[in-house]
């Protein structure tokens, strides 16, 4: 049963308005979770049905509010819909990160008429959603981190070597050569350096996972001189903790754990998942500043052009970013655009420059 604030609070036509609103947006965030909770399974679905299970307890707090004038079911706010629409149809990453930021913008703790506990729920829900997009952030942030790049460096390094070319004097048909090449030369650079970086962060990892093999050698170790605390010593235990957890697993009162690094090889990725990854969105965001040459337009306009389209472009990265992430969108898409701006700037002067001392 879920407690009513103390009092009798006021039953007026805007305060009955704003209940049924919240009474639809709590039907709906449970629908959210329970359809985010029906495309997993294990220990992620049954956090996502208690979530579902919470708000569920919130709205019935607003239809005992309301009574007979529950009304009418109200759709839920457009945010909640669109989260709603997002779950059914990807269920992913994306997602969590959406309604951690739709949990932290709860009304509630300045809600005379929503329960103490309402508004900690919702606090507490923001932290729940927090740590399962967590997993998913590192399930895809080998992979994420290449795209990221790829395309960030293909649209910044792209448009700034167009516009400094074109700054410096040459034709039209020169400026897409050379953003031809740069966006093959660059994509090809960047694919390998990440399948190289990739790679050599992977076999460090696997230089220090524990050998599997070493486990059969416990059972003949001397207890006496109890070696098996040297090894807790070195992976970071002192030396009273080691001493201690090495005489449990002699006396059988524990097994040896195996090392758990599979949660860090998924944050790295694949040295091909990441240099595929990065070659695709640089080449994508380096095609972009080529287009309006591709087409046929020269001069000032195609700059122009260029520079319009990578600049939504750059927007759009950022924004993605910033959900991703947790953070603010538009401040995340602002920066990103600022400093591509910043660079390609700098280069049409450079290129300007140039095309002034050697004319």
């Amino acid at each position: 049963m879920c407690v009513s604030t103390v009092g009798a609070p006021r039953r007026d036509a805007r305060t009955l308005r704003r209940w049924r609103q919240y009474l639809a947006d709590e039907r709906a965030e449970a629908a959210v979770y329970r359809d985010l909770a029906s495309r997993r399974h294990g220990e992620e679905r049954e956090i996502l049905l208690a979530l579902a299970e919470a708000e569920g307890r919130h709205a019935a707090h607003w239809e005992d509010l309301l009574g007979i004038d529950v009304g009418l079911p109200l759709r839920g706010d457009l945010r909640t819909r669109v989260l709603a629409f997002l779950a059914r149809h990807f269920g992913s990453v994306f997602v969590l990160a959406l309604v951690q930021r739709a949990e932290a913008r709860s009304p509630y703790a300045d809600d005379a008429d929503a329960t103490e506990a309402m508004a900690a729920d919702e606090r507490i829900h923001g932290e729940v959603v927090r740590g399962l997009a967590t997993r998913g952030r590192a399930r895809l942030s080998g992979t994420f981190r290449a795209a990221v790049f790829g395309a960030n460096d293909g649209l910044v390094s792209n448009l700034s070597l167009v516009l400094g070319i074109s700054a410096g004097g040459a034709g039209q048909r020169t400026v897409l050569l050379a953003g031809v090449a740069g966006l093959l030369a660059g994509a090809l650079s960047m694919g390998a350096g990440e399948y190289v970086s990739v790679r050599s962060q992977r076999e460090l990892l696997e230089a220090s996972t524990p050998d599997p093999e070493a486990d059969s050698a416990v059972g003949n170790l001397d207890v006496d001189a109890n070696e098996l605390a040297l090894v807790y010593r070195a992976r970071g235990m002192d030396a009273a903790q080691a001493e201690a957890h090495a005489a449990e697993v002699l006396g059988g009162l524990r097994p040896e754990p195996a090392a758990d690094v599979e949660d860090e090889h998924e944050a790295v990725g694949t040295g091909l998942g990441a240099a595929t990854s990065s070659f695709l969105f640089f080449a994508s965001g380096a095609v972009i500043p080529v287009l309006p040459f591709l087409f046929g337009l020269a001069g000032g306009t195609a700059l122009v052009v260029a520079t319009v389209l990578v600049g939504l472009a750059l927007l759009g990265t950022g924004a993605v970013v910033g959900l991703l992430s947790g953070g603010p969108p538009l401040r995340r898409a602002v920066r990103q655009l600022a400093i591509g701006c910043a660079a390609a700037a700098i280069t049409y002067g450079l290129g300007t420059l140039f095309g002034t001392t050697t004319g």
